[in-house]
């Protein structure tokens, strides 16, 4: 057993089981999934830590990796099943992506970053991921390309309503994400009904803003 096997069971075991993951293809897939492999090689020692990890070159904008156990636990509220599609909205190096490759039938990833975008391309083909797509766009666009989808998955957290993505879902999707519309912030479910688009609070969480959808200034007199 390699060390980071070993960091890989760790991880669940410390960090995602004690979260009430308990859908065992979400655990199944995390201790499947290199995560070592999505970091750059400085930082590979701190890949299974509880902790946001920047995978940005430096003095690029920020892009991280958010905590196993938050994906974790909104992986498991989305009830990804087997047919599903899925959208992956701003992936850093795709290592969401490849998580959610072992549970839906397709996976469609989007990265505003291009260099992070052809990383996560050649590392998910490197390990055999051929059911995930990453495309180099704005997480504000989604991909309407490729819609809609059964779920949306925001790789990170929203300060605005992110409205403009909600209609590239199917009807009884899920949009999941954290949501800092207000304080503190808190993962959220959306789904879409024939009427309307309905929301649960999840838990409490935090994540790095997604780049574009940042609350606005607000104009002060």
């Amino acid at each position: 057993m390699s060390d980071f096997t070993a960091l890989r069971r760790t991880m669940v075991d410390c960090q995602v089981r004690p979260s009430d993951v308990t859908d065992l293809r979400i655990i199944d897939a995390m201790l499947a999934v290199p995560r070592e492999r999505f970091v750059p090689e400085s930082k590979r020692a701190i890949a299974y830590l509880d902790m946001d990890i920047d995978v940005a070159a430096a003095g690029q904008a920020k892009r991280c990796l958010i905590q196993p156990a938050v994906l974790a636990k909104m992986l498991q509220a989305a009830a990804i099943s087997e047919t599903d599609r899925v959208l992956v909205v701003g992936c850093a190096t795709g290592y969401s992506a490849a998580v959610v490759s072992h549970l839906a039938a397709a996976v469609f990833a989007t990265e505003p970053d291009s260099a992070l975008a052809s990383s996560a391309t050649s590392t998910l083909a490197a390990l055999g991921l051929a059911n995930v797509t990453v495309t180099t766009a704005a997480p504000a666009d989604g991909d309407r390309a490729h819609g809609p989808y059964d779920v949306i998955v925001l790789d990170g957290a929203t300060e605005l309503d992110p409205e403009h993505l909600y209609d590239q879902l199917n009807m009884g999707g899920r949009l999941v994400g954290v949501f800092a519309t207000s304080r503190p912030p808190r993962a959220t479910l959306v789904t879409r009904s024939p009427a309307d688009f309905g929301s649960r609070v999840l838990f409490d969480a935090s994540a790095p803003v997604l780049t574009g959808l940042e609350r606005r200034p607000a104009f002060v007199f």
